[in-house]
């Protein structure tokens, strides 16, 4: 898990889209937001919450107008509260600005101060996704990760074994490329991970006797997406007949493969590699094949109750 994310970070990534504005000194800028003491689970984001605080507490109209109606000794006490638990920032919404006071407790504290014109509501909406995804665990895996279909499916395979290559052609059939060589999968829900590529890989793919290729020059912006849900991986084996056992002839629910990314299983095909087989159709059809698993239904479950029904008729 990421743990140096700054304020200043916070702001250089949303300043545009939220509007951001510095209403306190920019030397304040690099209070972390995660700090090594801090709840393994804290609230990132939210509403201003004195009882559990937020690590990013946002203030609308409401709290702000809540705090300057409060007597003295109150208040005072409130703004201690606020201030003791450390939080990584505070954003006034809706154009509203702090009090003397507590900007005075915000000056004592180091505590960074930023304004935003858009709603409380959508400032937590806007940066609750973002830090999720941001701070949450992290998993390289080497392979090439693909929309195909749409859903998202990660070829892995030893080195050497095509995966590039494979992945080349499936961008000529209209697929799209995520990440190359070194993916990095988060957990974006409890039940659900998706991929992004590293900063430094995106766009690019290396291919073995072409070297580096720039595939949103080569194809096109709709090359190119920058993250996806992973769905499927589909595994490409080198397969020796007289040293590998025998593979499934029926793909039904008891044999069904997984492969644990982030603690999550996530259905995993294996495909032999062999002389004449066109990967690239048999990889279009093993992501239909699983799109119709997803709605319910299974080929190989419904011709062994073909054979079943069959053999009871004939029996009968």
């Amino acid at each position: 898990m990421a743990t140096n994310l700054t304020a200043q970070d916070v702001f250089d990534s949303h300043q545009k889209p939220l509007e951001l504005i510095w209403l306190s000194d920019t030397n304040q800028t690099d209070r972390p937001i995660l700090e090594s003491r801090s709840d393994p689970q804290p609230n990132l984001v939210g509403y201003l919450n004195l009882i559990r605080p937020n690590r990013i507490q946002v203030l609308g109209a409401t709290e702000t107008q809540y705090l300057s109606e409060l007597e003295a000794d109150i208040c005072e006490d409130t703004l201690r509260q606020l201030f003791d638990a450390r939080p990584a920032m505070i954003i006034f919404a809706c154009s509203t600005l702090p009090r003397d006071a507590l900007r005075q407790g915000a000056r004592d504290t180091m505590t960074p101060l930023l304004g935003s014109p858009l709603t409380a509501r959508r400032i937590i909406e806007v940066l609750d996704c973002h830090l999720s995804s941001m701070l949450s665990k992290k998993q390289i895996i080497h392979g090439v990760f693909m929309e195909v279909l749409g859903l998202g499916v990660l070829l892995t395979g030893p080195s050497g074994v095509g995966k590039s290559e494979l992945a080349l052609e499936l961008l000529t059939r209209g697929h799209r490329l995520i990440a190359d060589d070194a993916p990095e999968f988060f957990q974006a829900t409890p039940d659900t991970v998706h991929g992004r590529c590293p900063d430094l890989l995106a766009d690019f793919i290396e291919v073995r006797g072409l070297g580096i290729l720039n595939v949103r020059a080569m194809f096109g912006d709709n090359a190119i997406l920058n993250d996806k849900r992973l769905s499927l991986i589909i595994k490409l084996e080198n397969f020796d007949a007289q040293n590998n056992p025998p593979l499934e002839r029926l793909d039904c629910t008891c044999t069904q493969q997984y492969f644990r990314v982030l603690d999550i299983n996530i259905p995993e095909v294996v495909l032999p590699l062999g002389p004449g087989r066109d990967l690239s159709i048999v990889i279009e059809t093993a992501v239909r094949n699983h799109a119709l698993h997803l709605h319910g239904y299974n080929s190989a479950q419904d011709f062994i109750n073909r054979q079943r029904k069959l053999i009871k008729n004939n029996s009968s």
